[in-house]
């Protein structure tokens, strides 16, 4: 994999995580639901892990990551909190955990779709993988939650 490619995987893996973990984040305070709260921590756990991993194969590779956009942060704050105004029954904050998580799941997919498999940077696309279960997993977690 040539390094332009390694960067917009490896940015593609950090911006998915700081999503992620911001909208954990924002969440956590609109739910009393204990099982949810510790649901919410250990993802916010995996996704930091993951985030880690990545911002060590870019500094070794010479890639700098960049922080998503602050204003789209804000924008995602506004609607987690209207969001959960409106209903923040667990069945709820689950279904918008999923909604995060599909998006997630569909960004890694179309990323790991476009990588050629000639002359990949194995760890890069190990870890785009690796994150792509994780993504998957936590979103069957959450609809077993809705139900």
């Amino acid at each position: 994999m040539d390094i332009k490619k390694s960067e917009e995987v490896l940015a593609e893996i950090h911006r998915n995580c700081e999503y992620a973990k911001q909208s954990i984040s924002d969440i956590l305070p609109e739910t009393d639901d204990g099982a949810i709260k510790e649901e919410l921590l250990r993802q916010h756990e995996e996704y930091e892990r993951i985030g880690g991993r990545a911002a060590l194969l870019a500094r070794e590779r010479g890639i700098e990551l960049k922080n998503p956009n602050p204003i789209k942060k804000m924008m995602m704050w506004g609607g987690i909190k209207m969001n959960a105004m409106k209903d923040d029954s667990s069945a709820h904050i689950a279904e918008m955990m999923v909604q995060g998580t599909v998006m997630g799941v569909t960004a890694l997919r179309t990323t790991l779709g476009e990588m050629a498999d000639e002359g990949a940077d194995a760890a890069v696309k190990d870890l785009a993988q690796e994150l792509l279960h994780l993504e998957e997993d936590f979103e069957k977690i959450w609809k077993q939650m809705i139900s």
